[in-house]
């Protein structure tokens, strides 16, 4: 058997991006050795920047229903137990009544990775040239220069039988079989934290307690911040994390109800439906891959969920690696536009999960500095207390909640297939975000009429955005693009915000989204442009 891609691991990574070669109309095949049920989901907030691609994909009203219940509120509060004492919160509104920031035409959701990977198998399920696979695993690969030779098991039948595929990707997870068959060392902390999770259902827990509700709960007592609560689907399921230290312990489910006891404080019928130990970490690969075999999502870096960069880290990772791999399988792009992906987005792993950690850190400090044991006293002294430590991990919190510019303020500074215009990189920020035009930034959202986003001329093809009637024509380059085969379309924009946001009469925008390019007039030689924007070299 045949594919020019083979994509090991259908997680939502793995879907993501046979989704979105399909959507490029690349063939594809994906295994998964699971049935691809998913009883811990790992992830429950699709980013915003994802939620972007999802537009692209013409699948947001698949992502809003789901399955989590969008009316129930998305407040994040810290507190000794459910039925003792609250040190604060901050509130937010549910998922069907929050509204999209200025800076996008989209806003990020509540979807449990057991909704969001049925999701994203739709989408790739829609195009017949991609092929899923369950209950099939790697049992090897040998790469060589024309492509990889891999050996795949029926875990039903026992059968074997061998694909060729010119690429293979390993989306199979931390303990990835591709990243460690290709020797590929990852760099960080292996173990911030050992962790149990517990999922488990209780109806109307709510009513349990005189607390208002909330997505996420987090418990500190006199040790420290030792627990987190978290809504699975807005109604009757719940993930307890029990958040240990970095030694390792094997706690009983007689263990873990005694500690979802504690957490509620009181006793309660609930049915624990999975247990699941983990350890959080902070490690990003040294390499994403060779010349054939590539690695992405957490076969690529691993990450505490702090923050909800993992899984969307991963997509950006399945979107900046399959238009490229498109572009070389199609004959338009060469191997600089494959080696840039790497370049890319390996630095964006670095940053995400390196503040993933410190939001860590910051959630886990009352163990560091720990409260005064009067924060868990009845009466006006613990009252008085209990607002100055909550005032304090409030404001320190916020960094987490708001982080939108982690999510839309990546820059792929450097990156061989962008032209820098000279301009200076802007501060990297995390909790605000300023839109930027700049070469290497993803290219800003502008309404130019209702329901109708600048950004929703992005995705299939490189974009020329022409500003205002004075803007040089795009001929010389759509006849170079067109002669290529690369695929381009040329765009006028009469829209003053626009032109302002983006500064420079012609931008050209890649297919992922990000700006390659902008000036006040094509350069004379628009080949080598396109050269540089789709990776070709030509070595003397």
């Amino acid at each position: 058997m045949k594919t020019p891609v083979l994509i090991i691991g259908a997680g939502p990574i793995g879907l993501a991006l046979a989704g979105d070669l399909g959507f490029r109309g690349v063939d594809c095949m994906l295994i998964e050795r699971t049935d691809g049920a998913v009883l811990q989901p790992k992830m429950d907030m699709v980013g915003i920047r994802t939620m972007e691609f999802c537009r692209r994909w013409g699948i947001v009203p698949w992502v809003e229903s789901a399955g989590y219940n969008r009316d129930y509120p998305q407040d994040c509060a810290w507190v000794t137990t459910l039925s003792g004492h609250e040190f604060g919160r901050e509130v937010f509104p549910s998922p069907k009544d929050e509204k999209c920031p200025p800076q996008s035409p989209q806003k990020r959701e509540r979807c449990p990775q057991n909704f969001f990977d049925p999701v994203l198998k739709r989408f790739a399920s829609q195009f017949p040239g991609v092929t899923l696979a369950y209950q099939t695993e790697l049992v090897s690969f040998e790469e060589k220069a024309d492509g990889v030779t891999a050996l795949l098991r029926d875990l039903q039948t026992g059968e074997e039988r061998r694909v060729e595929a010119q690429f293979l990707v390993g989306t199979d997870g931390g303990a990835s079989q591709v990243r460690q068959s290709l020797g590929i060392q990852m760099t960080g902390e292996p173990a911030l934290t050992y962790t149990t999770n517990v999922v488990f259902r209780c109806e109307g827990l709510e009513k349990l307690h005189n607390l208002k509700p909330a997505y996420r709960y987090i418990f500190i007592g006199p040790e420290g911040t030792w627990a987190t609560l978290v809504a699975i689907n807005g109604r009757d399921q719940w993930r307890f994390s029990l958040v240990g230290d970095d030694n390792r312990l094997t706690h009983t489910e007689e263990y873990m109800r005694a500690a979802v006891i504690r957490a509620v404080g009181r006793d309660f019928d609930f049915e624990i439906l999975s247990m699941l130990p983990w350890v959080r970490r902070q490690l990003v690969a040294e390499s994403y891959g060779t010349q054939r075999v590539f690695i992405a999502g957490d076969a690529a870096h691993m990450t505490s969920p702090t923050g909800g960069f993992g899984m969307n880290t991963g997509i950006q990772d399945a979107v900046n690696l399959s238009w490229k791999l498109a572009g070389y399988l199609q004959g338009w792009g060469g191997r600089t536009l494959l080696d840039s992906y790497e370049v890319e987005m390996r630095p964006v792993a670095l940053r995400n999960v390196a503040e993933a950690t410190g939001n860590l850190k910051r959630m886990l400090s009352p163990r560091v500095s720990s409260p005064s044991p009067a924060v868990f006293e009845d009466g006006p002294e613990g009252d008085r207390a209990r607002v100055e430590f909550g005032n304090a991990y409030t404001e320190q919190m916020k960094r987490e909640w708001f982080s939108i510019g982690i999510h839309l303020g990546y820059m792929f500074e450097g990156s061989p297939i962008i032209v820098p215009d000279g301009t200076p990189q802007p501060p990297d920020e995390v909790s605000t975000y300023r839109p930027t035009a700049r070469p290497g930034s993803r290219a800003p959202h502008v309404w130019l009429s209702p329901g109708e986003s600048l950004i929703d001329l992005f995705g299939r093809e490189f974009v020329l955005l022409r500003f205002g009637a004075s803007a040089p024509e795009a001929g010389p380059l759509e006849v170079a693009a067109k002669r290529r085969g690369v695929p381009f379309k040329a765009q006028r924009i009469d829209n003053p915000e626009a032109a302002a946001l983006y500064e420079r009469p012609l931008v050209l925008v890649r297919p992922d989204g990000q700006v390659a390019w902008r000036g006040d007039a094509l350069p004379d030689d628009v080949e080598g442009l396109l050269d540089t924007l789709c990776g070709i070299r030509h070595d003397a």
